[in-house]
């Protein structure tokens, strides 16, 4: 199993965090795994990106060129990461923010409202975490119960309500796709 992800969206919306995040759920799961972000000019508006390697192999490059998936929570990312999917690559959408759909019929769209999931359980901010779960449930990847462990090792500090939040935000994601 291999599988390229890139995740895209505005600095602020957890993009390096769910990077960060699937990357050590990966480690969890007895897997390999890589992690690498981009800042750049990005961090201030624009789009901000990271890639993320999980395989039961050997990770060769962080660099996800030719993504197997990409993540999109904002707009500007649909036409930037787009042409880098794979032909027949999933794609994962959050239409709570992007109205637009990709032109190309080769890949799988599922889009998922992020951002209105995680306001109705109480904090917008969690909407990666929302897209975290779609992801697991298309591809299967990591587990949950893996997501689960990493969020104490990644979100060190966090409050127990805090990460109990987080992963009803996870689940929400993952039952959010039929």
């Amino acid at each position: 199993m291999y599988q390229g992800i890139r995740i895209a969206g505005f600095g602020g919306q957890g993009v390096i965090s769910a990077g960060i995040l699937l990357a050590q759920a990966g480690v969890e799961d007895k897997k390999n795994a890589s992690w690498l972000p981009s800042y750049g000019p990005e961090m201030r508006g624009g789009t901000a990106n990271c890639s993320v390697v999980i395989s039961d192999g050997e990770v060769y490059t962080p660099i996800v060129s030719a993504p197997d998936t990409v993540i999109i929570m904002n707009e500007p990312s649909l036409p930037k990461f787009e042409p880098l999917l794979k032909k027949g690559g999933l794609m994962i959408i959050n239409s709570s923010l992007i109205n637009s759909r990709p032109t190309r019929t080769d890949i799988t769209v599922v889009c998922v409202p992020c951002n209105k999931i995680a306001e109705e359980l109480g904090m917008d901010r969690i909407a990666n975490l929302v897209a975290l779960g779609a992801f697991i449930k298309k591809t299967g990847a990591v587990t949950l119960t893996s997501v689960e462990h990493a969020m104490k090792k990644v979100y060190k500090r966090a409050k127990p309500e805090m990460l109990e939040l987080n992963k009803k935000a996870l689940q929400a994601g993952y039952d959010a796709v039929k």
